[in-house]
């Protein structure tokens, strides 16, 4: 079963680049989501938040959302999907 991974971020921020250098080197299928260059990408990040704030970099793993998580914590969910 394929995971539904998508990265809220931004293409200047060096914690989202981060990550999409993690996700490549896992071989992992993602949807990156600039929210800088897109306003639904931005509207979505936001509704996922009471805050209705881009928090970003945001990772989604299906229905869990992560907030800027540690390689450790981003693991342990990528694991639980398997």
């Amino acid at each position: 079963m394929a995971l539904n991974i998508k990265l809220y971020g931004t293409e200047r921020c060096h914690k989202t680049q981060h990550y999409k250098t993690y996700l490549n080197q896992k071989g992992l299928d993602y949807s990156f989501l600039d929210v800088e260059q897109n306003e639904l990408f931005a509207e979505e990040l936001k509704s996922l938040y009471q805050n209705r704030k881009l928090n970003f970099p945001t990772i989604t793993i299906g229905e869990k959302k992560l907030r800027n998580p540690t390689e450790k914590e981003l693991e342990k969910w990528l694991e639980k999907t398997k």
